[in-house]
């Protein structure tokens, strides 16, 4: 019985996939089949389904999106947008590398689907002002979040799971991880800026309208303004000392959100109905569907066969641990099968006596960088898309999948010849 539900689980998982890639329906919709099939079919039942969702993402992301949507109130983004554009003299060659590292650092410091919640509104606004799609700049920055959240203990929940079983920290991550981290990001903007090159001109005309324009002038409340920036910086606060404080990173953001709800006077009504709940139900149930395939073994039998098939050689299982976790993080959720990998690699110590030290670092490159691969690969990548959507834009599965899955490759690339240069010789 246990075989005939793990091959339920998978041809669920395939078809919902096959779905979400065909675009033949939303992909939402196709998820929340998926996941329906799967109860009905008692694979799973109510309770386990509830176990399986990542309430602390969930939280963060409607409590990022409720302090955005108040912000975007203020003219914010607008003041922001305009002060980057003058900065890069109205250049969008300039902008996509500017945004693209910008996007890194502040994934390092946050989560990155904050990150994209707090960057989108700004290209959106600069793009519209430089009358140019904003696909190119958000694509830029999608992945360089993903990137950017690898180099630190809080940048992406894998690293949080690796530092919390092995008692790494915040400067064990940034000085192992950082260094390939820098050059992967500077390897990503450039070949971004030469792939979108044709679609990153602009009128003369248009480039000195905006160097004459005040973004003073488009701060609409300040009062309001100067409340939302307060509860931000203590949710970024929040965030960076979560694990000190003992708080979830979804606590703080809902604290934040229901403060400046109180403090702000907006129509609550207003801003629940500007939450992307179509993003909301997706994640719910991806989490859902790849949660049954913990459940019914499948995940952890792909961990065990990877550890076997290496033998103990601590190059080839490094390389292995690497590529494989990239490859499956781009169809699958990183956190459970990194979850199933932490404790196996533990227990290579105790079977091989290998060092096992370099490997949380080929795990967690491979987990997070993998992330880039596809549009369901990472959590940032859903909310950006579903951003893009709301203003009109479409990135298709196939589209994302073109761009991201080469720069994925790229950078696992690059991870590989550092790991074997630094730590698997």
């Amino acid at each position: 019985m246990e075989h005939v539900h793990a091959i339920i689980a998978i041809l669920v998982f395939v078809i919902t996939f096959a779905l979400i890639v065909s675009e033949k329906i939303h992909r939402t919709v196709a998820a929340l089949l998926g996941t329906i099939v799967l109860l009905l079919l008692g694979i799973i039942n109510q309770e386990n389904a509830v176990e399986f969702i990542d309430y602390s993402t969930i939280g963060v992301l409607i409590g990022m999106m409720i302090v955005v949507s108040i912000i975007k109130r203020t003219g914010l983004f607008e003041y922001l947008a305009i002060k980057s554009a003058k900065f890069a003299k109205g250049d969008p060659k300039i902008l996509i590398i500017v945004f693209g590292i910008v996007t890194a650092m502040l994934s390092a410091c946050l989560d990155n689907v904050t990150t994209m919640l707090l960057m989108a509104p700004v290209t959106i606004v600069i793009a519209k002002m430089l009358q140019l799609n904003p696909i190119p700049f958000m694509m830029s920055e999608v992945l360089c979040s993903n990137i950017g959240g690898t180099s630190t203990l809080i940048g992406d929940p894998p690293n949080i799971m690796i530092g919390s079983a092995t008692g790494l920290g915040f400067t064990d991550f940034l000085f192992n991880l950082g260094p390939v981290v820098v050059i992967i990001v500077i390897v990503t903007v450039f070949i971004l800026k030469a792939y979108y090159k044709n679609s990153l001109s602009v009128k003369e005309e248009l480039k000195v309208k905006i160097m004459k324009l005040d973004e003073r002038n488009e701060i609409t409340d300040r009062k309001l303004l100067v409340k939302s920036l307060i509860v931000l910086v203590f949710i970024m606060i929040g965030f960076f000392l979560h694990d000190k404080i003992g708080y979830e990173s979804s606590v703080v953001a809902l604290s934040g959100a229901a403060i400046l709800l109180l403090i702000s006077g907006v129509d609550i009504e207003d801003i629940l109905v500007e939450i992307e709940w179509p993003t909301i139900f997706f994640f719910v149930s991806l989490f859902i569907i790849v949660g049954t395939l913990v459940h019914v073994g499948v995940i952890d039998y792909v961990a065990q066969f990877i550890v076997k098939y290496t033998q103990g050689h601590l190059l080839l299982t490094g390389l292995v641990i690497l590529w494989s976790s990239a490859i499956l993080s781009a169809f699958l959720d990183n956190i459970p099968f990194v979850a199933t990998m932490i404790p196996l690699i533990q227990s290579l110590s105790v079977l091989s006596g290998m060092d096992i030290a370099p490997l949380w670092w080929a795990l967690s490159l491979g987990a997070c960088l993998g992330g880039n691969g596809t549009l369901i690969g990472a959590s940032a990548n859903v909310v950006t898309v579903g951003i893009l959507e709301k203003e009109g834009y479409k990135i298709t599965f196939k589209s994302f999948m073109k761009i991201g899955f080469p720069m994925m490759l790229i950078s696992i690339a690059i991870s590989t010849v550092y790991l074997w240069l630094f730590y698997l010789r």
